[in-house]
This record gives structure tokens, C-alpha cells and sequence, in this order.
């Protein structure tokens, strides 16, 4: 399976740095852009499955540049926020942000969050893209190409983690334990 693949933009370099690390040590393909002008280039040229963004860069107004660039990209990744500045729900709504990550932020909290969020983009792509297919009078859109190389891999990497939870919980049944104790 193709890594996943993340931009980050955020204009502190040592964010960038240390997401990058815990990010590809997490399995991600991650590229980086230290400012919203660099970002919006880089969601032109490449596709990503997920776009996390610093809200306060080279201006404030930067973060939602950024978010609005990636909104219409054709190829439909998620947005993620992240700021140090908390804004109200509505607020990061509004601009399109799909969720917010306030920093600094605990490594396995932070690869949880992304995990989620991707998940459940992924399952909205693939809603979005049958429908699309259900209509008789739509033609498939992009999206059917998204889903075909994101979301269904998304979605066999969940299942596979619920399968060895289960693997895990089966080991550990009564019989066994009792076959131990002997």
C-alpha cells in the first residue's frame, strides 16, 4: 500500500522539523512549505490525502489561504488547523478547516487525531463519490479517483487494526487463562 501523503505549512521551522519526524516515523509520506505561498504551490503540483496548516504565518490571514487552496484542489484532501491561537468551533468551520490541532500537542495525541480525521474523510469521499455513481444524470467526479486511491486503503488499514484487536482479546479468553493457570 502507497504511504499517505501529508503537507504541512507552517512557517516555524522547528514545527515543521519535528512534525515531519514524528509524522514518517508514523508511516506518512510528509512534505513541507514554510509559508502559505509555498503551500499553495505545492497542493497545485502534488496531490495529498491530508493538508495541516498554521493558521498565523506571513500574515494572518495565511492559514486560510491555505486552507482555501486546498478546498478546491480537484483531488479533495482533508484540512487540519493548527494553531497556538484556539479559535471557537464555528470560526475554523467557517474557513473550511476540517479539524483543529492546537500545539504544542502530545505525539499520540496528535497521530490519534490525524488518524481519525483521515479515516473519516476517507469515508466521506467514498459516500460522496457513491452517490455520485447512483445518480443516472452525474458523471463520476474526480473524487471516484480520490476514493479509488486513498480512501479504500484508509479504510482496509482500519480494518486490519480491528482484526488484530480482536486476535489480541481472542488470546486472552477465559479458557486460556485457565490452561495457564495449570
Amino acid at each position: 500500500m502507497a504511504k499517505r501523503r501529508i503537507l504541512l505549512v507552517d512557517d516555524e521551522v522547528t514545527v515543521l522539523l519535528t512534525m515531519k519526524a514524528v509524522l514518517e516515523i508514523s508511516g506518512y509520506d510528509v512534505d513541507t512549505a514554510a509559508s502559505a505561498r509555498e503551500g499553495r504551490s505545492k497542493i497545485r503540483l502534488r496531490e495529498y490525502q491530508m493538508v495541516i496548516t498554521d493558521m498565523r504565518m506571513e500574515s494572518d490571514a495565511a492559514g486560510r489561504e491555505v486552507i482555501q487552496a486546498a478546498r478546491t484542489a480537484a483531488y479533495h484532501p482533508a484540512v487540519a488547523l493548527l494553531t497556538a491561537f484556539p479559535l471557537a468551533d464555528e470560526d475554523w468551520q467557517d474557513m473550511g478547516a476540517d479539524k483543529m490541532l492546537v500545539k504544542p500537542m502530545q505525539t499520540r495525541l496528535l497521530i490519534q487525531q490525524i488518524e481519525k480525521l483521515m479515516e473519516k474523510h476517507a469515508a466521506k469521499l467514498a459516500r460522496l463519490a457513491d452517490a455520485a455513481a447512483a445518480s443516472p444524470l452525474a458523471t463520476p467526479p474526480k473524487a471516484a479517483k480520490v476514493v479509488k486511491t486513498f480512501a479504500k486503503p484508509v479504510v482496509k488499514k482500519a480494518a486490519a487494526k480491528k482484526a488484530v484487536a480482536k486476535k489480541a482479546v481472542a488470546k486472552k479468553t477465559p479458557a486460556k487463562k485457565a490452561a495457564k493457570k495449570k
